[in-house]
């Protein structure tokens, strides 16, 4: 039985349509995916099925009594949350209707009729809606959705706009309405706290419809899926996946129909114009009839819709400049903020001292490697990628750039004003090009037509995204930092970010929740989680395996300080021959980072504890696997020395030496890491 249901809705703005007779229901227990590109019109879907707005022509005919909840991108809070004196009673306000049944059962007992039927009935009904348990659902909820006890106390009105967002979703969470409507309810959620919802989303017996672009959250969570397409709304079974390939199938399909009918369409009309020059009017006239009949039910093929095109190339420039195999080297880093820019107070007051946020003992990416950057939200993944592009200054420690590094820097917080009022004045004012050159260009990312003339402060936050990911692509990069390089983007523009990530040769830094883009680009992982951060040699799946096997940053620290110990430390914690951040800054890349043999140890060294089997040659494949990778590498360029075209060339040599130079770095680091690890062999 349904429970909701659309019959021929309609939705305009002006003279554009949005939504152009949609048909459908849906039914209690349904969980339903609402996919479409941005613009789609997924948003006016959900606000129409929510009561929020009224359809131009058709119905929304909704179950008597239906309890439904929405959570809208842009969130707008009633009264009673926002006047709730802290966040947990703002989250509780979501089951008020409880509260109302507990004041009627307490009034009951004041006045001794608990013995009437009506006090069982609403006793009944009480215990079913989970009145006894609320208090143990508010807590979990709040948990579940990344909030530390230490949060609840605060008034929503200290909250951020994201956790205001994330507050809404757990009143949702509590309220249980009959149906529950969401709208990108990913946006502001963690890695837990994302796992944390889908699992409740799959447990709860209620209704589900939600617009996402996560393609792993619609696997996860959904059993059905409404594609809206070129104002329409086609149905289809099955999550995400089963989706991708249906609906592959079917435009396949649907061309390979096109053509055949097309065919017919060509060969009626000669056969038609042969009997009418033979004067076979008889012949003629049937074939006109099939010709006419054919015409009638000739469809389009599937409109290919416009896609993302990220260039290999820069706009500007030659292409980027090959690399020293150690890109980026970090020791003994702390990062957070400076009084002044940005260090606050537990209260979130301006703060006189600095404040720290995740302290770094050692990470490095090599050249060409794609590394995800991972952990809780707060804990300082992006104040980690800033530090590294040189936009926050190190508390403490090094940073060190490997030789020619040209660094891209993609932010998250997009708040700070791009310069140029439209979208064509913000190229021209970036680069000296030619106005045909910068639409060309622009044309790429979408800004086509009218659309390059829009102006920057109205532009939408997919849009944005385009416009600073075209921005980012003026100049050739060899070391690319992406924070969040998906947000706000549909599923066609994240699938192009993913092609043009895994093809690229330059190496890449990517703060993400984006699990399919973990797991498709990035083969390792730096996770920031507890004030730490630590690196993971595997991909997104294996790290949840690994978090599930024990894992914690605390206890990989003890092994990757194995590795710290390949390189003596000035005091302060510098490497030699490296420079700081604050002395070098992005685009200003260090000659190669030189790292000195250990000072010996006085005494007995430490005796170090076993490993497992299991860790022991997990990491002895990796360290192996290194070995042999440099190697070859050093015997290349041993080689190359020896050319006499490249002795001939004093750039080409000096390129030469130097990357030879990072990688016997690379190796003795490498070989300490084998021998330490031998010591640890079960």
């Amino acid at each position: 039985m349904s429970i909701l249901r659309l019959s021929g809705v309609s939705r305009e703005v002006g003279t554009f349509v949005i939504l152009d007779s949609v048909t459908a229901s849906i039914a209690l227990g349904d969980r339903i995916g609402l996919v479409g590109p941005n613009g789609a019109g997924k948003t006016t879907l959900l606000r129409l099925a929510a009561g929020r707005d009224e359809p131009d022509r058709g119905e929304v005919h909704r179950k008597r009594g239906l309890t439904l909840g929405l959570l809208a991108q842009e969130a707008h809070f009633d009264a009673a949350f926002m006047a709730s004196p802290d966040l947990r009673t703002a989250v509780r306000t979501g089951a008020s209707h409880l509260d109302l049944m507990a004041e009627r059962l307490a009034a009951y007992e004041r006045e001794g009729r608990v013995t009437q039927a009506s006090y069982a009935e609403l006793q009944h009904e009480y215990e079913l809606l989970g009145g006894y348990t609320l208090d143990q659902r508010v807590d979990t909820a709040l948990s579940g959705l990344g909030f530390s006890r230490d949060e609840w106390a605060k008034p929503p009105s200290a909250l951020s706009g994201g956790e205001q967002t994330r507050a809404s979703l757990a009143r949702l969470v509590v309220a249980n309405p009959d149906l529950l409507l969401l709208d990108e309810p990913t946006n502001h959620l963690d890695l837990d706290a994302l796992e944390w919802l889908e699992e409740h989303l799959r447990r709860r017996a209620g209704s589900l419809l939600v617009a996402s672009h996560d393609r792993a959250f619609l696997d996860a969570t959904v059993t059905r899926v409404w594609e809206l397409r070129d104002r329409q709304l086609t149905a289809f079974r099955g999550d995400y996946s089963a989706y991708h390939r249906q609906r592959v199938e079917r435009d396949a399909r649907m061309v390979k129909d096109v053509e055949t009918r097309a065919e017919a369409i060509a060969r009626e009309r000669e056969l038609v114009q042969r009997y009418r020059s033979h004067r076979k009017f008889s012949k003629m006239h049937e074939h006109e009839s099939r010709l006419e009949r054919l015409e009638a039910e000739r469809r389009e093929a599937p409109r290919a819709g416009r896609r993302l095109a990220i260039p290999t190339e820069a706009l500007v420039g030659s292409g980027p400049s090959r690399s020293g195999e150690i890109v980026v080297r970090i020791e003994g880093l702390a990062v957070g903020y400076l009084p002044g820019r940005g260090a606050v107070d537990a209260d979130g007051r301006p703060a006189a001292e600095p404040h720290l946020v995740a302290r770094v003992p050692f990470l490095a990416a090599q050249r060409g490697e794609r590394i995800g950057i991972v952990g809780p939200n707060g804990a300082g993944k992006t104040t980690l990628l800033r530090t590294i592009a040189g936009d926050l200054p190190p508390l403490d420690g090094s940073i060190g750039f490997g030789n020619a590094v040209q660094l891209g820097y993609l932010a998250q917080l997009r708040d700070a004003a791009i310069p140029g009022a439209t979208v064509l004045d913000a190229l021209l004012e970036a680069v000296p090009v030619t106005a045909g050159e910068a639409r060309s260009y622009l044309a790429r990312f979408l800004f086509r037509g009218d659309d390059a003339f829009k102006e920057v402060r109205s532009l939408s936050g997919g849009e944005r995204s385009r416009l600073e990911l075209a921005l980012l692509g003026i100049q050739a990069s060899n070391l690319l930092l992406l924070d969040e390089p998906t947000n706000h983007l549909d599923i066609p523009a994240r699938e192009a970010i993913e092609a043009f990530m895994a093809t690229s040769p330059a190496t890449l830094l990517v703060v993400s929740h984006d699990r399919r883009l973990l797991e498709t680009v990035c083969e390792k992982l730096w996770v920031v989680d507890k004030g730490a951060a630590a690196p993971f040699d595997g991909g997104y799946r294996a790290w949840r395996a690994a978090i599930a096997g024990g894992w914690t940053v605390a206890g990989a620290l003890e092994v990757e300080a194995a590795r710290l110990r390949g390189g003596s430390r000035r005091p302060g914690g510098a490497v030699v021959g490296s420079r700081s951040a604050a002395a070098t800054g992005p685009g200003h890349p260090t000659d190669n980072v030189a790292v000195a043999e250990p000072a010996p140890t006085p005494g007995r060294p430490k005796r170090r504890d076993k490993l497992s089997k299991d860790a022991y040659r997990r990491q002895k494949l990796a360290v192996e696997g290194d070995l042999t990778r440099l190697h070859l590498r050093k015997n290349h360029l041993e080689l190359a020395m020896a050319d006499p075209s490249v002795a001939a060339n004093f750039v080409e040599m000096r390129r030469v030496t130097s990357e030879l130079a990072d990688i016997e770095v690379a190796l003795a680091a490498a070989e300490d890491a084998w021998l330490e690890l031998e010591e640890r062999a079960p």
